[in-house]
């Protein structure tokens, strides 16, 4: 008995009836003959939002020319042309506290907190007279 596996259900590559279109790179359509890591208008149409740097299939690059890219974007970066990364502005929202985990060593921990800031006492005094010594000199 020889088991050979049904293969009909599976389509091919050839089948599929949309045919994805290959992205062309920048690079092409500019006609760039060598990346420079100097050019930092170029270099940001191949980093994202984040300063992340975005694959050949989003980009449409080919392999040496994504090479080429990631070189450029790092030594831009180690020059400080470029961020490693940009700041973004999250706002967290406060979870409701759970039920019973871990509730007594909380409260244990943030009077032990408390009692430490109530301890604690400023001398304005003593800030003005450096601030004075250093007017000073």
């Amino acid at each position: 008995m020889s088991s050979k596996k049904n293969t009909k259900g599976r389509s091919s590559k050839d089948a599929n009836p949309k045919k994805i279109k290959k992205k062309t790179s920048v690079l092409v359509t500019e006609k760039v003959e060598y990346v420079d890591y100097k050019d930092v208008n170029l270099l940001t149409r191949f980093v994202s939002d984040r300063s992340k740097i975005r694959n050949r299939r989003v980009t449409g690059n080919d392999v040496q020319q994504q090479r080429d890219i990631a070189n450029a974007i790092k030594n831009a970066r180690e020059m400080a042309l470029m961020p490693y990364t940009k700041r973004v502005a999250q706002t967290r929202t406060s979870r409701p506290p759970r039920d019973g985990e871990g509730r007594g060593r909380d409260r244990a921990e943030d009077q032990v907190v408390d009692n430490q800031v109530e301890g604690t006492e400023v001398d304005d005094d003593a800030t003005d007279d450096v601030a004075v010594v250093e007017e000073g000199e």
